[in-house]
This record gives C-alpha cells, structure tokens and sequence, in this order.
C-alpha cells in the first residue's frame, strides 16, 4: 500500500443491494512511522495482525450482491476497529501468545493518536454510507460483519468450517445457519469460535443493534480460504445463501428501527 494510502476503503457505495458488507480486519497494513511495532515479519503474516482471506470473501460478497463494502485498511496490531474504545485489547500489548513490544505501555495520548488515524474514520465511514443510503430513501441495511479465525488457537484445535455469530436477534443468523447446516457438508459453529460475550460484536453492536437493525457476524476458518478460488467460492457460496434464505425475510419485514429512533 502507499504512503498515502487510506485508514478506510468503501468499495462500491451505490449498491442496490440492502446487505452492506463489513470487514474489521482487512488489512495487516502497518503505516509509516510504527516501524514493525518490534515483530517479525512473518508475524504480520499470522491471524494476529489481520483476518487472513476475509477481505477477499468480502469483496467477492459486494460483487455477487451488488453490495457496499467497508473495510478497514490498517493492521488490527495498531488499534482493534472491532473494540469498544475501553477494551483492553484495543490496542493489544499481547495477541495470543505473541508479545507487541511497539504497544507496551502506552500512554494515552499516544492510544488517542491511533483512535484517530484508524477507529473513528473507520467507523464514521459506517455511519456516513448508512446516512447517505437513508438520504436515498434505500431500504434499512442488513450488516454483515465477515472475519476468519486461525484453526489452532493456543494449541487447540478448533473443528468448525464456519461460525456464525450472533446476539438476541438472530434474524439473519438463524436462516443463514439453517441454510449452511443443509448443506451437511459443513461444522457449522454457533456463537463459536467466538460469542458476543468475548467482546468480538463491538462493530455489530454500535451500528446495528443500537438502532434494531438486523446483522450477522461471519467466521471462516482461514485454512479454508488461503487461495483467491477458495475466497470465490466461499463468497459466492455465503451470497447465494444470504440472497435466497435472509434476503427475502427481511424485506417482508418493516419493523426495522430507523437510525436515530433507538
């Protein structure tokens, strides 16, 4: 990427379509002026840094659907875009078993400086596609958040393909489940790896459930999408899911709050 490169991406921002597409951990992009952050280069290459093939899922998405998609284009390592501004871990000092010597002990000030150059625009690019959709009379926006996670965490194995995370409101969820399970070709996890309960929902949480509105978090095992044919299929695959068992729901359904009357 180049030094003038972008904090946030949104890629095809007039879609017709009412899903808009997600990806908290697009990027293991470190900008100019962090160095390494203290790491190895291969560690950049690791889960800790980014969500490897989640990006390419997603864009295949925005393709298939005819769906906006906003991505974050810096490294998790920096700051977690996916974290409540009091996490912990929004700026992680460990990740799994990993040491960040560039994130230990900082200061505020300094935790401030990231706020501002990823997780505010990142997330003000959330909120101003939502209101430009709005502005155009669009359909509520049905979020889904695409993520992948590592298929051995602190020596575990974990057996899922897919998990598919979600909170009270399963609109999205519960079909999309259904539909994987069909298939019977896949372990399909619910509320695992990850739940809400492990702080992973924070995007979901602020731009959808504040507002009613329906959402789903997606995630693939990334041994599963380590080549762009592996991406388009899953891609093409999680579309044709969501259009045919979730899509047709959620129009029927206009119950859906509008932003700013939560």
């Amino acid at each position: 990427m180049a030094d003038d490169w972008n904090p946030v991406r949104v890629s095809n921002p007039d879609g017709r379509s009412q899903f808009v597409i997600l990806c908290d951990h697009a990027s293991n992009y470190i900008p100019d002026g962090f160095g390494s952050l203290g790491l190895d280069p291969d560690d950049l290459q690791k889960h800790i840094a980014w969500d490897p093939g989640a990006l390419g899922v997603s864009q295949v998405m925005s393709r298939e659907l005819d769906a906006p998609l906003v991505e974050s284009c810096v490294s998790r390592l920096i700051i977690d875009c996916n974290r409540p501004l009091n996490a912990p871990d929004l700026v992680p000092s460990l990740s799994e078993v990993t040491t960040i010597p560039g994130n230990v002990d900082l200061d505020e000030a300094a935790k401030s400086q990231r706020v501002a150059l990823s997780h505010k625009p990142y997330h003000a690019a959330i909120e101003k596609l939502a209101d430009e959709r709005a502005s155009k009379s669009m359909p509520d926006p049905i979020y889904v958040a695409v993520h992948s996670y590592t298929p051995v965490y602190r020596g575990v194995k974990r057996p899922w393909h897919i998990g598919i995370i979600h909170d009270a409101d399963d609109r999205v969820a519960a079909p999309l489940i259904a539909g994987l399970q069909a298939l019977s070709e896949f372990n399909v996890g619910i509320n695992q790896p990850y739940s809400p309960a492990d702080r992973v929902y924070y995007t979901l949480e602020r731009h959808a459930s504040a507002f009613g509105l329906p959402a789903v978090m997606i995630e693939i095992r990334n041994d599963l999408i380590t080549t762009p044919s592996e991406e388009q299929a899953w891609g093409v695959m999680l579309s044709r899911l969501l259009r045919e068992n979730v899509e047709p729901i959620a129009f029927e359904s206009n119950g859906f709050a509008k932003k700013g009357t939560a």
